[in-house]
Formats: C-alpha cells, sequence, structure tokens
C-alpha cells in the first residue's frame, strides 16, 4: 500500500489522469479495474475515475509494488549541497550559479549540477518530494556551464508556465557585467547582427544575414570603466542566443577575457582566469502584463553582489 498527498501542482485534475501519469507502468484496464474494486481509495472513500482531485487529497493504492515506478534518477542525492541562493520564496528561486558548474545533465554524467542541486536543497527542506506530484523543480533560463550569474527556478507548474511566457515576451531583463579586451567604441550602443549555431562545434558564427538558419541577436552595451588594456562592460540582453555576448563582442575585435574559444590563449596568457570574465548579474520582473500569482515579482530586481572578476579589475594598478 502506497499513499500520495496531493500537491497544489497535481490538483484541479481527474483522478484517473493523475494516476496515470503517477504509475505509468499501470495498465490502463487494471487502473479502472482497481478503481471499481476499491483498490483505490480517495480520503479513504471510493472514488470513481472522474473525480477532480483537490490540493490535500490522500489517494491510497493497494496495488503491487510492481506497478510503483522505480525512482530511478536520484542524482540529486549525489549533487554538492553548496547553492548560492540570491532570492527564494514559495513560488520561485534565484540562484547564482558558478563558472564551470552545467546547469543540467550533460554527457559527462556527472551528478552535480544545478538542477540536482536544487533538487536536493528542495528535498531538505521538505518542499518537494519525487513520486509525491507530477511537477518537478525545472530552470526557467540557462547559462553556459562557464559563465557565473543568476539563473531562475520554477517550484510549481504554475510559475513555470507563468515565467516562461514572460521570458518568450520579453518581460524579464537580465543584465550581464564582462571584461572586454580593448575598449568598444562608441563607449555605449547596440550590437546588431545574426548567429548561427553549429552544433557540431558547440559555437556560434556571427553571420551577416539569416544564412544557414542564422537568429538575429541584440546586445545593448555601457562600458563603465577602462584600465590596463582591460574595459568592465554592462550589458542587457535583447534577444538570448547561445554565446549571443561572446561572439558578438569578439566579432567587434573586443574578446571577453578568459574566452579562448572566441578569443586566443595567447591573448589571456598571464591572466587568473579559468573561464570568460561573463556573469548574469542582474535580474528585473519587468512584467508589463498580468503575472498572475507572481504578481508581487513585478518591477523587482536582484542581484549577485559580488562579481569576482568585476573585484579583481578594480583592484588593478
Amino acid at each position: 500500500m502506497k499513499e500520495h498527498i496531493i500537491s497544489e501542482n497535481s490538483a484541479n485534475q481527474r483522478l484517473d489522469k493523475y494516476l496515470t501519469k503517477a504509475l505509468p507502468a499501470l495498465p490502463q484496464s487494471l487502473l479502472y479495474k482497481y478503481l471499481r474494486l476499491k483498490r483505490i481509495k480517495v480520503n479513504g472513500k471510493r472514488a470513481d475515475a472522474p473525480l477532480k482531485l483537490k490540493a490535500g487529497d490522500v489517494v491510497t493504492m493497494y496495488i503491487n509494488d510492481e506497478f510503483f515506478e522505480k525512482d530511478e534518477n536520484t542524482s540529486y542525492k549525489h549533487a554538492c549541497d553548496v547553492l548560492d541562493i540570491i532570492y527564494e520564496d514559495e513560488n520561485v528561486l534565484l540562484v547564482n550559479k558558478p563558472a564551470g558548474l552545467v546547469v543540467h545533465d550533460d554527457e559527462t554524467g556527472d551528478p552535480d549540477t544545478l538542477i540536482n542541486r536544487i533538487k536536493a536543497h528542495l528535498y531538505n527542506v521538505g518542499e518537494w518530494e519525487p513520486g509525491a506530484s507530477t511537477f518537478v523543480p525545472s530552470l526557467c533560463n540557462r547559462i553556459d556551464r562557464n559563465t557565473a550569474g543568476i539563473v531562475i527556478a520554477a517550484k510549481n507548474a504554475e510559475t513555470l508556465r507563468i515565467l516562461n511566457e514572460k521570458i518568450k515576451a520579453r518581460e524579464i531583463n537580465k543584465y550581464y557585467l564582462c571584461l572586454v579586451f580593448g575598449t568598444p567604441k562608441p563607449e555605449k550602443g547596440v550590437l546588431k547582427n545574426y548567429l548561427r549555431r553549429d552544433e557540431g562545434e558547440k559555437r556560434v558564427f556571427i553571420e551577416s544575414d539569416r544564412r544557414g538558419g542564422a537568429l538575429t541577436a541584440e546586445t545593448e552595451y555601457a562600458v563603465l570603466s577602462s584600465k590596463k588594456g582591460i574595459s568592465l562592460v554592462r550589458c542587457r540582453l535583447k534577444t538570448g542566443r547561445t554565446h549571443q555576448i561572446r561572439a558578438q563582442f569578439a566579432a567587434a575585435g573586443h574578446p571577453l577575457v578568459g574566452d579562448t574559444k572566441y578569443g586566443t590563449a595567447a591573448q589571456n596568457r598571464g591572466l587568473p582566469f579559468k573561464h570568460q570574465a561573463l556573469c548574469s548579474y542582474k535580474t528585473v520582473f519587468s512584467f508589463r502584463t498580468d503575472a498572475g500569482i507572481l504578481s508581487y515579482l513585478k518591477d523587482k530586481a536582484f542581484e549577485v553582489k559580488n562579481v569576482d572578476f568585476k573585484e579583481w579589475f578594480f583592484s588593478l594598478p
């Protein structure tokens, strides 16, 4: 016998639809048979397939263990317990991802990913229990392994839906800090061109038009300070393409410090950087339309206070 307590994420759906998702190994014929035989109950009482579940309902299942899918994906239990939380409430979690940490599982199979650290955190504080809900904590945006900064995670399905819509509508503004070689001219402007992604080389290329499926890329920038042949630059993404800032500044003759993919090893020789000096340091929820349960976040801004390469830059003589 097993019990599932219906969460807000799993509420407002038919009992049979919930069971189909929660018990994928259970044949449909047996599902309806077990309902008829009262081997599946809700709040201790017989329940029919069309019953609409409510948050807090207890679904009790007197069925064989073989039909309960084993939770094979327990990699979150092996993730590092370090998580730099910028902001957290019942719906969202904003974390500062360190450079070098991948956001999702990759070909290495290393369980220490950002999403696994988040799952472990929510599991440890009792906000998420694998198998108790059809929703799994999810990232709303992602940044490159070797880029640091703010990543947003949704704790429930409604939050994920709203944030995905807001990101698509460009109602969430993301600001970056970076170090570049030289001083861009003009010192304030917009980089706009087309980026073509090459999966084989895992990089993007600047194009003059939309050839090869290239997509428009647009970045606002402002030089904050320059010295020793290096500039500290603030950027705001108007589009969110892979490697956008790195490729655009390199194409403009100002590759990012520490970036040997779009820059050169010779430029970076002697500098204390293992990764590109790039951080998604500020996120602003610039909602222009209704945000439902997230309306309280309208015009809220969250920022990484200590950006290591910024401190290094200002420490230069």
